[in-house]
């Protein structure tokens, strides 16, 4: 039996068909296999201790920050694992079963990282920092190719279009903005309702028409950690400050009731489909815990 076992869990992403990975404030990287649910591969986020320039991540963890990571992002086309610190710092990994060869390391947030994605292409890696801004690179040298910077506050998700020419994104202050990525990576005012037919590759943002029916009453925005969409669209799942992973049916209109798991015993952070929509993963903060639930 393995687990994290320090601060706070928050980082996931699915690998592939088989695998999930996922990062805590532990200084550590696991690579669990789905079929056994058994941990196969752990790495190290770093061997190095930094605490963060600014704005470090709450935890209760002894660890430096630079020892802590709660983003991961996986590119289907190169197999490499982001890896985004408590720092700031930015690592690389070859793949989930490498998870200690690291690749390439970037030091451009000057705040802790919390939202990453590839590009559907695997061509670019989005970066969401809480020094407010989104670092795009392309995913070959890791090379910086823009910033999206208008967001007032720090970012909490992040996704891309499904032909990479969009990408939205949603802060600590409420704002769902959309940057056009043929357009230098410039804010598009007009971006929700340019977006209206946009097709996303991934879908992270807790607000839009939508999802707006997924808040328990009498809560503001902070209340729901994450949000995922079943590759079918046909399900929502969100989770919760309460330690639910809740289930809607899209679109989720204001007074839906959901299915609510429980089985968390803190705060649910992240929330995330298998591919085939067959199983949901969540993790939850301070209980350190990785659950699959399977699609009856």
């Amino acid at each position: 039996m393995e687990s994290h076992s320090d601060g706070e869990l928050w980082g996931i992403a699915s690998a592939d068909d088989a695998h999930v990975v996922t990062s805590a404030d532990d200084n550590k990287i696991k690579c669990w296999d789905i079929t056994s649910r058994k941990c196969i591969n752990t790495g190290i986020i770093s061997t190095e201790a930094r605490k963060a320039a600014k704005g470090g991540a709450s935890s209760l963890t002894e660890l430096p920050d630079s020892q802590c990571a709660r983003a991961l992002a996986y590119s289907p086309s190169t197999k490499h694992i982001a890896v985004g610190h408590n720092d700031g710092t930015l690592t690389i990994r070859a793949g989930y079963d490498k998870l200690d060869s690291i690749l390439a390391t970037i030091r451009d947030s000057s705040e802790w990282i919390e939202a990453m994605a590839y590009s559907p292409d695997g061509t670019k890696l989005a970066v969401g920092s809480h020094d407010n801004n989104i670092y795009v690179y392309d995913s070959s040298a890791y090379k910086l190719l823009g910033k999206c910077t208008k967001h007032n506050s720090f970012i909490v998700s992040l996704d891309w279009s499904a032909d990479g020419t969009f990408i939205r994104s949603v802060c600590g202050a409420h704002e769902l903005l959309f940057f056009s990525v043929i357009n230098n990576y410039n804010q598009d005012p007009n971006g929700a309702s340019n977006t209206v037919g946009t097709q996303w590759a991934t879908s992270s943002a807790k607000y839009g028409w939508l999802v707006e029916g997924i808040f328990p009453s009498g809560t503001d925005g902070t209340h729901i950690n994450g949000v995922d969409f079943s590759s079918d669209q046909t399900l929502i799942a969100t989770g919760d400050d309460y330690g639910l992973v809740n289930i809607f049916r899209n679109p989720a209109r204001t007074g839906h009731k959901p299915i609510s798991l429980r089985g968390h015993s803190e705060h649910v952070v992240r929330v995330k489909f298998h591919k085939n929509d067959s199983y949901i993963f969540s993790v939850g903060g301070y209980d350190q815990t990785v659950m699959q639930w399977k699609r009856a």
